[in-house]
């Protein structure tokens, strides 16, 4: 007790040490300041899986150090960054539009580190090649552990960069190739990017923008305005247009790149009207944008001065991997949350015990545990896969991104009055979590995506033929569960036939619940095959028993009582569960 305050309600009649004990303070100790590598057994256990024993331990002292910065350093100034905003200097002294975004000293900080320890540096590439390691395992490791500190860190650093160079490596004049690769020389995570898609029309109507380009020889002039751009302080911009004359159309519409100076030097046609006023990612400078005979360069092959028809559909393929960059987002909210909810049941008491040795607080905690795994399996696979799926970045994002702000939600709950207060961090998490569905298409524009790739390239076929592979590499002894999810994967053939052949009106309104239990299945396949590689090089099976879990919370027939009827596992292996999803060594 000497080391709690007291205060004058202790000394009450009905107050006493013990019950001071449950409100002190210094024994929350939520997720800042565990390292955040080595906390995890989940993402070791993945990247062993990937990198191989070897691999893993060239990996590991870089992987504790930046676990290390993530938990610390970086997580406390994210809090810093969202009450101290980025802010507009508009005009400058005499009067003249600047558009200059101050960002403030806590994200300077953090992004100075970051830049400097990303793992898609070309120096770490190389360091990781000379030593016979895939640094592409550890580069999505970065951005997981990131994304439970600042999601809107991770869209201010990555917003597109691979999508900038790749595009302008291809149909960019060489003297800007050469200026792209200049300002993307410390990695694709440098903060220099951003793609500009949304207009006051509409975000997912990109049919109806406005912006107009105009030829002006082997560059362009770009006039318009986008309604809502993240990362309004990047150097390097993809920006959807429709040159003059083209179809008024999604068929008009082609990316150019935009960058903040132009050829000669001299600032560009680019003017902030104002930032957002954001619910939440506030590290991430989000505005208006106008632009006014801007300099732009075309990225798309020629067509006449008018599009070749194939612009948004060429900008919907390079979308797919920022979707799976929103979908790690989504993972990295649930993850945080996850990690905030057991680290507040452990020390919060209620009822004479701990929160966390409550039942229904351990049922709350074994599904947050096995619904964050699923998604970590779901998003590692649409990074490192193979094949690529056409599939994956949609069904992914459609589960994680959402999944963060259900755990957000839950997290908030588990904390009871605390959760919703701004001093403590879940309350941030959600408010963060909550853009991800919104981010590069919610969940109708992601089901459309999957008809336009089942109906347009067959893209079910690899699919279906990846869920069965997986499950053929299910751990022996549980055939229950793989068989459940094979006679899940003959019924979800039939029903995608089934509805291919619908009316087109119905089909659509189907497509929700179709997009969702293709990802139900897909997702348990993937747990087995992560299971039976757990089973054959570590012998544990804790992996087996997520898989079962999961299985059976979204691939059984349910019923009023099927929850009441159901096996008790997350219950009776509650402090497996935990112990494999948190380690939390630091000392009471």
């Amino acid at each position: 007790m000497a080391s709690y305050l007291i205060e004058p309600v202790d000394r009450l009649p009905f107050g006493g040490p013990e019950k001071a004990r449950r409100y002190a303070t210094e024994r929350y100790r939520g997720a800042v300041g565990l390292n955040w590598y080595t906390c995890d057994p989940s993402l070791r256990s993945m990247l062993r899986r990937h990198l191989g024993a070897e691999g893993l331990a060239w990996a590991e002292p870089r992987l504790e150090s930046l676990g290390g910065m993530m938990g610390g350093p970086i997580a406390a100034r994210a809090e810093e960054t969202d009450k101290n905003p980025p802010r507009l200097e508009k005009y400058d002294r005499w009067g003249r539009d600047i558009s200059q975004v101050v960002m403030p000293p806590s994200f300077e900080a953090a992004r100075h580190d970051l830049v400097a320890t990303s793992f898609t540096r070309p120096e770490f590439f190389a360091e990781a090649r000379d030593a016979d390691v895939d640094a592409a395992p550890l580069a999505v490791a970065w951005s997981y552990l990131l994304d439970q500190a600042d999601i809107g860190m991770a869209c201010a650093l990555g917003t597109g960069g691979d999508m900038v160079v790749g595009l302008a490596e291809l149909f960019a004049p060489d003297d800007v190739k050469r200026r792209v690769r200049d300002l993307f020389s410390a990695g694709m995570f440098s903060g220099e990017a951003a793609q500009m898609l949304t207009e006051r029309s509409g975000g997912s109507d990109l049919g109806a923008l406005e912006t107009t380009a105009t030829q002006d020889g082997d560059a362009w002039r770009l006039n318009g305005l986008k309604w809502f751009a993240s990362n309004a302080n990047g150097s390097a911009f993809v920006v959807l247009a429709k040159p003059a004359g083209a179809d008024d159309g999604v068929r008009g519409i082609v990316p150019f790149l935009v960058l903040r100076e132009r050829r000669d030097g001299s600032r560009n046609g680019i003017r902030i009207r104002r930032l957002k006023d954001k619910l939440g990612t506030r590290s991430v400078a989000s505005g208006e944008i106008e632009f006014t005979d801007a300099e732009a360069f075309r990225l798309a092959p020629e067509g006449g001065g008018k599009g070749d028809g194939k612009g948004l559909s060429r900008m919907m393929e390079l979308t797919n991997g920022a979707r799976l960059g929103i979908a790690m987002m989504g993972l990295g909210c649930a993850r945080r949350a996850l990690v905030e909810s057991l680290c507040y049941t452990r020390a919060r008491e209620a009822f004479g015990a701990p929160l966390d040795e409550q039942p229904l607080m351990r049922r709350k905690l074994a599904e947050l545990i096995v619904e964050t795994e699923a998604a970590q399996t779901l998003v590692f696979e649409g990074y490192l896969g193979q094949p690529r799926l056409r599939l994956a970045p949609a069904l992914t994002k459609l589960r994680a991104a959402r999944l963060g702000v259900t755990a957000a939600s839950d997290a908030i709950e588990i904390h009871g009055g605390n959760g919703y207060i701004e001093q403590w961090p879940v309350a941030r998490i959600l408010r963060d979590a909550q853009v991800n569905p919104i981010w590069e298409g919610g969940d109708n524009i992601l089901c459309l995506d999957v008809r336009r790739a089942i109906d347009r390239e067959q893209a079910h076929e690899p699919f279906l033929a990846r869920l069965t592979e997986a499950v053929e590499r299910a751990p022996s002894g549980d055939d229950a569960t793989a068989d459940l999810v094979t006679r899940r994967i003959t019924r979800l053939r039939e029903a995608i036939t089934g509805w291919r052949a619908l009316p087109p009106t119905t089909a659509e309104a189907r497509l929700f619940p179709l997009a969702q239990h293709m990802t139900d299945v897909y997702n348990a396949a993937l747990l087995l095959e992560q299971a039976g590689w757990e089973r054959e090089e570590l012998g544990t099976d804790r992996k087996a028993l997520i898989a079962r879990l999961y299985t059976r919370a979204h691939l059984t027939p349910r019923d009023a009582l099927h929850d009441v009827e159901a096996p008790a596992e997350d219950l009776d292996r509650f402090d497996e569960l935990t112990a494999g999803a948190l380690q939390d060594d630091r000392k009471d």
